[in-house]
């Protein structure tokens, strides 16, 4: 793929991202900006699973062939997700919703995607990490979107958080470091290693902050239930 090629994808795909949420802002005029947002996120989530499931080379190897050069199909995948990441990296500026471990998480993975891009390599791994990366997210984002929706405290968002933490905790703290550990291993750009690595140690972070919110979330069920 040409390098005019790669900007155009990821320019178009930041403008794409950006439409989106402006006409989900038009269709839900007296939701939040986050709100908003979280539904274009959920929307990129599903695009990035498909994508990525789509350019798998070989299912029984999925992260098969190791440090091989990226196909087309991937490389599109990539460009798609880079292209989300710096739209989303932009709105939390503009909602002010700074957070350090989101950020860190998003330049990472964005300066380790568009290394991925550049180099043309390791595109099997990398659709790997963006598939782990992603399955949990439209479950995060719902959480989130029935809270506003008046459903918090209920059963539904508590069976959210229930199925994001699963989800979350099996893709990973599980197929997670497998994949962190054949990535370092194979002949890969230090940069990919080092996104690699560094999105690990975030989901490790998120992982125990996840596990508080369920046990708290449990309990409290669990005391309300006790006291009705």
């Amino acid at each position: 793929m040409e390098d005019h090629e790669k900007v155009y994808l990821v320019v178009s795909g930041v403008i794409s991202w950006t439409c989106a949420f402006l006409l989900t802002k038009k269709v839900f005029p007296k939701r939040s900006f986050d709100f908003s947002n979280r539904i274009v996120s959920t929307i990129h989530a599903v695009f990035a699973v498909v994508l990525s499931s789509l350019s798998v080379q070989d299912w029984t190897c999925p992260v098969c062939p190791l440090a091989a050069n990226s196909s087309p199909l991937q490389m599109r995948a990539l460009a798609v997700t880079l292209a989300y990441l710096i739209y989303d990296l932009v709105c939390c500026l503009f909602d002010a919703n700074i957070k350090i471990d989101n950020s860190v998480h998003h330049l990472v993975s964005i300066v380790g995607i568009g290394a991925g891009l550049a180099y043309e390599k390791c595109g099997s791994e990398m659709v790997a990490a963006l598939w782990i990366t992603e399955i949990s997210s439209p479950f995060l984002h719902l959480r989130e979107l029935l809270k506003e929706l008046g459903y918090k405290d209920t059963d539904l968002n508590l069976a959210a958080d229930v199925s994001f933490a699963a989800i979350f905790t099996l893709a990973r703290m599980c197929f997670g470091p497998y994949l962190c550990y054949v990535t370092l291993s194979a002949n890969n750009p230090f940069l990919i290693k080092a996104m690699a690595l560094g999105l690990q140690l975030v989901s490790a972070f998120w992982f125990y902050k996840i596990a508080r919110m369920v046990k708290y979330k449990l309990i409290k069920r669990s005391s309300t239930k006790i006291t009705t």
